[in-house]
């Protein structure tokens, strides 16, 4: 299975800013232990970080025929980024949410989130661990799909 990983706005500053909400670890620790639970699964994962939404609607285009499914953290992004949604929507991939902090428990305009509902699931508020967890999530059910 090929997951690709999207991370959006300032997510390269992690370990850099609000340690309180985002914890201290970087994108690049996030993305070594993902690969290595990847590998774990039998999985191949890929990574891309853009602070331009359009760049990130780009990857989406260019790897929907190579991936089997995406983790996307969008970010910044998370209650506008209308374009990047209608990208993972016409790609036709399964795709699982991820957020660092709980957006719910933050302040009011972090609640909403234009791409929950194509989701196949939101992950909030475990930091670092709910990629691990959209990976497993996603892994299980492309495992279970193809038996």
């Amino acid at each position: 299975m090929k997951i690709l990983l999207l991370q959006g706005p300032n997510i390269n500053m992690l370990g850099k800013r609000k340690e309180a909400h985002y914890g201290s670890t970087t994108m690049d620790e996030i993305h070594e232990r993902l690969s290595e639970r990847a590998n774990a699964l039998g999985c191949e994962v890929s990574f891309f970080q853009s602070n331009h939404e359009g760049a990130l609607v780009d990857q989406v285009q260019a790897s929907r025929d190579d991936v089997d499914a995406i983790i996307i953290n969008p970010a910044g992004l998370t209650g506008n980024g209308y374009s990047l949604r209608d990208a993972l929507e016409d790609s036709g991939l399964p795709f699982a949410e991820v957020h660092l902090s709980n957006i719910h428990a933050r302040e009011p305009f972090r609640h909403h989130s234009v791409f929950t509902a194509i989701a196949v699931g939101q992950i909030a508020g475990f930091r670092w661990r709910g990629y691990i967890a959209a990976l497993e999530m996603l892994e299980a059910q492309h495992r279970e799909a193809s038996e």
